[in-house]
């Protein structure tokens, strides 16, 4: 069996290699081949284009970088059409590859989407365009197919990876010791990944903890930091809004920061729900630019009540939410204080996280290569 797979990012890569594995147990000859990043290439996969293309031209000068990118996008095709996959997986990276499986697909080879964009968020009217691209759709929510189901597009829910390597408990102590804080409450900020998001989220995040200090004289606050440019940025900020304020700057290790915390303060993403399955209570906030906000308003662009993950995933307000002018010091700083104590806000964010890890941890990348190898089957017949 032939298997054709392209992921862009670190997190498709591990994702993609995961079900390469998994497929690989029942598969052992199964080949693989596409744009692979070194988790893929581990796991087996030839490398026609390496993701760190993808996932360089993904973030940074996109405009400057997008002929290199159509090319590469040409090359696979060309590739493909030439050596026809038994089944072609892209794995998220939906701008390169819901083109790229729409071609395979109108040639006659089976595909699959694995992660569906958040056409629930934004614009459910895309899962039809999605649903012409590919034969299968494979979502981490369990919420999604539903969605894709309105519009006659085959999906199932897999389960999330994160929520299977996340153990259902976690062990705080050992956390803190690893990252060697001392006693006393601890605050874990995490302003975003973006300069755009540190930009607005940073100062207000600083100056939140500032006035806990008063209510917890030995807070101590730990920050993960994406890169050395925004630990740069954020050692600026800190200087300029929270002089003295006792913090530890991390390089990566948001997971260990995340663990070690007593209460989390931080932006709208993907990281709200590591620090739901890591049984953390949290405050989420998030700002856009004042133009996208305004055209978000106008325009009625987003499709949901609450926009931060556990909240979507639990469908209720589980965690505060700080959005836009909510996102100020003197509101976020009590809902923060309640959590970084022993009360009863505390406790409900964490019997409310607990059903939801179980509900998405289901051995996500063995039940994908039960969907890849079953399509295969149906369209083998």
């Amino acid at each position: 069996m032939r298997i054709g797979i392209v992921a862009g990012e670190a997190s498709g890569d591990q994702l993609a290699a995961s079900l390469i594995r998994a497929i690989r147990t029942r598969y052992p000859a199964a080949e693989f081949e596409g744009i692979a990043g070194p988790a893929m290439q581990a796991a087996g996969c030839r490398a026609l284009f390496t993701a760190e293309k993808l996932s360089v031209m993904g973030l940074v000068e996109v405009l400057r970088h997008l002929p290199e990118l159509l090319r590469i996008r040409r090359a696979i095709i060309r590739h493909f059409l030439q050596n026809p996959p038994d089944i072609f997986i892209g794995v998220d990276a939906p701008d390169f590859n819901l083109g790229l499986e729409k071609r395979l697909r109108i040639a006659g080879i089976p595909t699959v989407h694995y992660v569906s964009p958040s056409i629930w968020a934004w614009r459910a009217g895309r899962a039809a365009r999605i649903g012409e691209c590919a034969d299968r759709v494979l979502c981490l929510f369990p919420f999604e197919p539903a969605i894709y189901a309105q519009h006659g597009v085959a999906a199932e829910f897999v389960g999330h990876p994160m929520a299977d390597e996340i153990p259902l408990a976690t062990d705080a102590v050992a956390a803190r010791t690893a990252l060697q804080l001392p006693a006393g409450p601890v605050l874990a900020l995490l302003p975003g990944s973006r300069r755009s998001e540190v930009n607005r989220l940073g100062p207000i995040f600083l100056q939140t903890a500032r006035r806990l200090q008063a209510d917890f004289p030995d807070l101590q606050c730990v920050a993960p930091m994406a890169t050395t440019g925004i630990r740069r940025l954020f050692e600026q900020q800190a200087a300029r809004h929270a002089p003295g304020l006792p913090l530890i700057l991390l390089d990566g290790r948001a997971r260990d920061a995340i663990a070690a915390a007593d209460a989390v303060l931080l932006a709208s993403g993907t990281a709200t729900l590591e620090t739901l399955l890591l049984g953390r209570p949290m405050a989420v906030a998030y700002k856009l630019a004042p133009l996208s906000y305004i055209l978000v308003r106008l325009l009625r662009l987003l499709k949901v009540p609450h926009y931060a993950l556990p909240n979507i995933l639990a469908d209720q307000e589980i965690v505060p939410e700080f959005m836009q002018q909510r996102a100020r010091p003197d509101l976020l700083a009590p809902a923060l204080a309640q959590l970084l104590q022993d009360t009863p806000a505390r406790a409900a964010q964490c019997v409310a996280f607990a059903p939801i890890h179980q509900q998405l941890r289901c051995q996500a990348s063995e039940r994908a290569a039960t969907a890849v190898l079953r399509l295969h089957q149906e369209k083998s017949r």
